[in-house]
């Protein structure tokens, strides 16, 4: 049997005053946005601390973190399969031309500031080394800590592998690109290299001084201890620059992103996690 026009004309009113009610009370979702960060270990903790809060702040935007060392964030950016590279470390000019090639275009910024500590385990006597001293260490020429005034026990140099941004950092200010000793023990991570030696007493390593914990001591280099206070007026003499890269200025939830890890939140973040503030 047919429904009667004025049935009809019921049922459209009923169905759309269900629809308008469900827009009231039901409101639509915003639409998830995801972001992919990969790179620098140096980063990481910033990268992550700063995630964890804007995704606190913003339930709708879902943000991947991991690490690898900054070759490896450079990497991926130039193979597309990264929205942001962490690194601890500019990019090289040979890394520009591949971009360049590829059709990308890199886009720095500058996030953070980092001091890069000497390390060893607590019970060595050595309190302090000259890069000279440093570079004779990781070249191998000095092999013995008795060298340089402290235990009669063989130096164990351990170091960062290198795609590490660390390493390239190190490489050049302390070591003046020369080759690291074959006998180096190579870590893939800060936080490894930590490990490795606090358990090793003739052990001596270098991280990015937000690594820096109880489990191992920090050397004075040239007569300065790594802190925020040495770091920020240029004393301490091992330092860098933490960046994250794009392929061209970022939009959307990477600008976004990005914006809130250089203003006041991220930067308290920075320092938190025992870097230094651009701002």
């Amino acid at each position: 049997m047919l429904r009667s026009k004025f049935q009809l004309l019921v049922d459209s009113v009923s169905m759309f005053f269900l629809i308008t009610i469900g827009i009231f009370f039901f409101p639509v979702r915003a639409t998830a946005e995801s972001l992919t960060i990969r790179g620098s270990t140096t980063v990481l903790p910033i990268a992550q601390k700063a995630a964890e809060r804007y995704m606190n702040l913003h339930p709708a935007a879902n943000i991947s973190i991991s690490g690898g060392g900054s070759g490896t964030g450079i990497k991926a950016l130039l193979d597309g399969s990264v929205d942001i590279a962490n690194t601890s470390r500019p990019m090289k000019a040979k890394e520009v031309k591949i971009a360049q090639k590829r059709g990308i275009t890199p886009w720095e910024y500058i996030i953070a500031k980092d001091g890069i500590a000497v390390i060893v385990h607590p019970k060595n006597p050595v309190s302090a080394l000259t890069k000279a001293q440093l570079k004779r260490i990781y070249t191998g020429r000095i092999k013995n800590w008795a060298e340089l005034g402290g235990f009669n026990k063989e130096i164990v140099v351990v170091s960062r592998e290198t795609t590490s941004g660390t390493f390239e950092c190190f490489n050049k200010i302390v070591l003046k690109k020369a080759k690291v000793t074959p006998r180096a023990l190579l870590q893939a991570a800060n936080a490894t290299l930590v490990q490795t030696v606090s358990q090793t007493k003739g052990a001596i390593g270098y991280v990015g001084i937000g690594y820096l914990d109880r489990r191992v001591k920090a050397l004075k280099i040239e007569g300065v201890y790594p802190t925020v206070e040495t770091l920020a007026d240029g004393t301490y003499p091992i330092s860098r620059p933490l960046f994250m890269y794009t392929n061209g200025k970022p939009k959307g939830l990477a600008a976004r992103f990005i914006d809130f890890i250089l203003g006041p939140e991220g930067q308290r973040i920075v320092r938190e996690e025992g870097f230094i503030p651009i701002k």
